[in-house]
């Protein structure tokens, strides 16, 4: 099936016979906005991409989510090369983010993970009696599904814009691991860092290096920028964070550094750690080119390192406001933000609800601002 003329064109399961999975001659870059306000370039507009673009505030993503689900989607590199493109067809963001979620490491490490009406679910939750039970062992070979897609992706993206690649932070992927699903509290994570340290600092130890290797793996595969993702960051204080977050969140840069230099790629991550802006200053000092901040940050009181590039952070429920007050809100974030090292998005993902012209207006009202 195809979109309609101009637009990106989308593929089916015949795309296997193709060979354009293991292809690696990609179309080259058209829009490179994003790489350049990485690189500390000012770009002719600035970039806007919004974490969560490809879901269910898509009505063809819900049409999608009706034949298949969630998983089924994530793990069928045509499906989520698909789903990846729905966004970029139907809007001019400056980037595309593979679909996928950060669950599927734990997937990997052979844990069930299902998804339900609220959200991902883990009917068996990690516990320190089953933590040996983990599986590495061949974790990344389980994931070349995300690989499959990446380069899929790529392809089907013709060059438009550029495709980020991502992953979860250790702690955040703990938290789901041991909690079960979502929680207001963490209480049964954070009592690992309090009661079963070494346990904690074993499984940390543990997850860090599967994703290093999925990294490194999605940018051997296509991804021209990755973003780790420590989405329950915000609820440790900066104590515990130095113990259980920073360290590993430093030695994922390092390593999926050092392994790509070896690769001969240069690809650029950014650390979203949502709700940690108790430590900006200490995560600036982690290796990371970009450093995503949420909604509560007050920009004009941020310490900015000029070496490294921001994004974020309007506040997703700002959508909700009618055109002229978003206008309003959007130029604002920008006049503190400025154009230079700034990639707009949202200070967290977007909400399902979410109308489509006030997507429109957020890229709009973004693209309208001069940058030179």
């Amino acid at each position: 099936m195809s979109g309609d003329e101009g637009k990106l064109t989308l593929c089916d399961k015949s795309i296997y016979e193709t060979g354009i999975l293991t292809s690696k001659h990609f179309p080259v870059l058209k829009n490179d906005r994003l790489l350049k306000a990485i690189k500390g370039e000012i770009p002719d507009k600035l970039p806007i991409w919004i974490m969560r673009q490809a879901g269910r505030y898509l009505p063809e993503f819900r049409e999608i989510r009706k034949k298949f689900g969630f998983f089924e989607i994530c793990q069928e590199p045509y499906l989520a090369c698909n789903v990846t493109l729905m966004p970029i067809q139907r809007f001019d963001f400056d980037a595309a983010i593979i679909f996928s979620d950060i669950l599927v490491i734990p997937q990997a490490l052979k844990m069930t993970v299902e998804m339900g009406d609220k959200g991902p679910f883990f009917p068996e939750p990690l516990t320190l009696e089953t933590l040996c039970k983990l599986d590495a062992n061949g974790a990344i070979s389980r994931l070349d599904y995300v690989g499959k897609a990446i380069t899929l992706t790529r392809h089907k993206l013709e060059g438009k814009v550029p495709l980020l690649g991502f992953s979860g932070a250790p702690w955040t992927l703990m938290c789901f691991m041991i909690e079960g699903g979502g929680s207001k509290t963490q209480s049964k994570a954070k009592k690992w860092l309090y009661a079963h340290k070494n346990e904690a600092h074993k499984l940390l130890t543990l997850l860090a290096d599967v994703i290093i290797d999925y990294l490194v793996m999605q940018a051997e595969a296509g991804a021209q920028v990755l973003q780790l993702f420590d989405t329950s960051a915000e609820y440790l204080n900066k104590t515990i964070y130095k113990v259980y977050g920073l360290p590993y969140l430093k030695r994922i840069r390092q390593e999926v550094r050092d392994k790509l230099i070896k690769l001969n790629l240069d690809v650029p991550i950014v650390l979203f750690a949502k709700g940690a802006s108790f430590c900006l200053d200490e995560q600036a000092e982690l290796g990371y080119e970009v450093l995503g901040v949420d909604w509560t940050v007050n920009i004009e009181e941020m310490k900015r390192n000029p070496n490294i590039t921001y994004q974020g952070n309007l506040d997703p429920c700002a959508l909700y406001a009618p055109k002229e007050d978003l206008e309003s809100y959007v130029k604002d974030m920008i006049n503190k933000f400025g154009v230079q090292r700034y990639i707009v998005n949202l200070g967290h993902g977007i909400y399902p609800d979410m109308e489509i012209e006030s997507v429109q207006t957020f890229i709009d009202t973004v693209h309208k601002i001069k940058t030179k």
